[in-house]
């Protein structure tokens, strides 16, 4: 039996996230359903980490012990010629059986692309937040505050199974040109929703005029039901790249 890991991009308009669960399709399941197919037997995926319903991937890599004498190339063809249009593998790599996709992670990067006008070409695959003002000065003022290493419980969705929140966000950079901007951010490890709870509170930051000194007294309070956290949509989420 030997490990491989793979890198996956995926269109997540149409499932309940990564992870697999009792109330929907998901991507983990759909990529397992295709390797039990190949190799004959369940072949259970890890994942690097989860990714909500809606959001994409051009860079999530997962782990799997595979039985069958095919080579990495003649693997991964094999699965794409099964998947769905919306699941591809770019790579499939043989690596030491003790490595483990989720564990073994130093660093993950998110992308999240942000419109001002809502068009049907763009919905599946940039985020629109109504009245949304880009102030990129303040944005990067607020940044400013969020990197190194804080509890995020704030910026988080409450998960009673984690044993802390806190997260070392290692760069945020934001730009924008004309109707479209980007934030990217980096860290050793992403809370529940957190990504889109930065993006949406930076964004109300803004909408509200407020001080970007406000961010201290946010991650201070460790509440995510503060007036002024907000979740941005999904659709503009990408997981960019996972460093080993």
């Amino acid at each position: 039996m030997k490990r491989y890991l793979m890198k996956i991009a995926y269109d997540g308009t149409d499932y309940c996230g990564w992870q697999i669960q009792s109330n929907g399709k998901t991507v983990q399941e759909t990529i397992e359903t295709v390797l039990g197919k190949i190799a004959k037997a369940p072949c259970p995926i890890v994942g690097s980490g989860r990714t909500d319903s809606g959001v994409h991937a051009r860079g999530q890599y997962a782990h799997f012990d595979f039985g069958i004498d095919m080579s990495e190339q003649r693997i991964m063809l094999a699965m794409n010629s099964k998947l769905p249009r919306d699941v591809d593998i770019l790579s499939v790599k043989e690596v030491n059986g003790d490595f483990h996709a989720r564990y073994d992670a130093e660093e993950r990067l998110y992308r999240f692309h942000l419109i001002k006008t809502k068009t049907p070409f763009n919905a599946r695959f940039q985020s629109f937040i109504p009245r949304a003002v880009w102030d990129e000065k303040k944005i990067m003022e607020c940044a400013q505050y969020l990197l190194g290493e804080h509890d995020f419980t704030s910026f988080s969705k409450l998960n009673p199974n984690l044993k802390h929140n806190r997260s070392i966000i290692n760069k945020i950079d934001f730009q924008q040109n004309g109707e479209e901007a980007v934030f990217e951010i980096s860290a050793n490890r992403f809370l529940h929703n957190m990504v889109r709870r930065i993006v949406g509170t930076l964004v109300n930051i803004c909408i509200t005029d407020s001080d970007p000194e406000i961010i201290s007294e946010l991650i201070l309070q460790k509440d995510p039901t503060l007036k002024l956290i907000t979740t941005a949509p999904p659709q503009g989420l990408f997981l960019e790249n996972v460093i080993y």
